[in-house]
């Protein structure tokens, strides 16, 4: 064992010096391999990052959540918007009666949206988003306080003059958040005492809850100062724990079909949206990004392979009287292979380390850029690892068996 580690940190020892003999030949291999690494791991990058982000964004809107609504979620030319336009809105006596008859929901919220100028002192914000939100909203759609707290259950059932802000609402009106506990703001002429601050969250690539811009306020106190025909109210269905979207929808329609009295001839006057569908068409399109992924690793891996072997081959060329003399002295077929195999491997780790280094300076510019984060995994890291050293091998494999096999009389012979 002590033996073969000898060997083995010699040959290391041997290839590190033979590189630094040849800067330039061992610049020019450093580039293909780093250039493939960079390639390689900024694509798996940041398409892992997006697919995160994607993922984390559609978790906010809720996975196993049905949203009734008086519009369906879609665009396009196509669109019916005059269809939806004639439906009713969404209205908070629907609440009970839907919680009562949907067997499969786990909770079920009701939301009322609305915008106003919101002031505090001699600063005034235009367009805020206001949720009057009912009592189990935050079973559904979290709610995390970063200052203070959060409603009380007294406070939604008196629906009293309280709520809890955006992070970038509060920083705008009061400049540090910490100070805005306590203060009352003037919403639609009322007072309104903040009694928390939500986290701040951070923009998402598409859309979805993010608390940062928006007030919170307990429905009963919102339905008497916004007006009902400018609103824009939903319900929201949580699921079971394994209950299937699909069945969770059709058993809603039914309800609402019932709470409205609709006959069996007249069509749905409300929509049930959920994420299910937009999330299957992102899963094939990161799909496709992911086999293009693949396709650029395997062309970097075999534009590596052929610029790797290339050198090796050059490097046995070159080496070919002192590969004899080895053997001559006793060095086995197994020393000389190794030694050529742990040069090329060497050499495919440092130019994945310098790649490694570019891509990790690129995710932090575009983390910065792009305001979210990319990030370079583990899991895809230890790939790297793998590919450089698998490249090594396969790189140097064909030459150094040709250096194991040399006859030590005809290759001392040749200088």
């Amino acid at each position: 064992m002590r033996k073969s580690i000898e060997i083995l940190w010699n040959s290391l020892r041997f290839a590190i010096q033979e590189l630094n003999k040849n800067k330039l030949r061992t610049f020019l291999s450093l580039l293909g391999i780093t250039f493939g690494i960079f390639c390689i791991i900024s694509v798996m990058a940041t398409v892992g990052s997006l697919q995160r982000n994607v993922k984390n964004s559609l978790e906010t809107i809720g996975t196993n959540t049905i949203y009734i609504q008086k519009w369906s979620w879609g665009g396009g030319s196509d669109y019916p918007w005059w269809k939806y336009m004639s439906r009713p809105n969404t209205q908070y006596k629907e609440l009970a009666p839907v919680k009562a008859k949907t067997s499969l929901a786990q909770s079920v919220a009701f939301s009322y949206f609305n915008s106003s100028p919101i002031d505090y002192k001699e600063v005034s914000l235009e367009s805020v988003n206001l949720y009057g939100i009912t009592e189990s909203f935050h079973e559904i759609q979290p709610v995390t306080v970063g200052y203070g707290r959060y409603l009380s259950s007294n406070e939604f059932q008196s629906g009293a003059a309280t709520t809890v802000v955006g992070y970038n609402v509060a920083q705008q009106l009061f400049g540090d958040v910490t100070r805005a506990l306590g203060k009352s703001i003037s919403v639609k002429g009322r007072k309104v005492v903040v009694a928390g601050v939500m986290q701040k969250q951070g923009q998402s690539l598409i859309g979805g809850w993010n608390f940062d811009d928006v007030i919170m306020i307990p429905y009963h106190f919102l339905k008497q100062i916004a007006d009902d025909e400018k609103s824009d109210a939903f319900l929201l269905v949580k699921g079971k724990e394994g209950v299937p979207v699909e069945d969770l929808k059709n058993e809603l329609r039914g309800v609402m079909r019932s709470v409205r009295r609709l006959s069996p001839k007249q069509e749905d006057n409300f929509s049930l949206n959920d994420v299910s569908s937009g999330s299957t068409q992102l899963n094939s399109i990161f799909s496709g990004m992911t086999v293009g992924g693949f396709a650029i690793t395997i062309l970097s891996f075999i534009v590596g392979i052929f610029g790797v072997a290339n050198i090796m081959f050059v490097s046995v060329r070159e080496r070919t009287a002192i590969i004899g003399l080895k053997k001559a002295i006793g060095a086995k077929r197994s020393t000389i292979l190794i030694e050529f195999l742990m040069e090329s491997a060497f050499l495919c780790l440092l130019g994945g380390a310098i790649g490694l280094l570019l891509v990790y300076l690129l995710t932090l510019l575009l983390t910065h850029s792009l305001n979210f984060e990319i990030f370079i995994s583990l899991k895809l890291f230890t790939a790297a690892v793998i590919s450089c050293i698998l490249t090594g091998i396969l790189a140097g494999i064909i030459p150094a068996f040709i250096a194991a096999r040399m006859d030590p009389v005809a290759a001392i012979r040749s200088k």
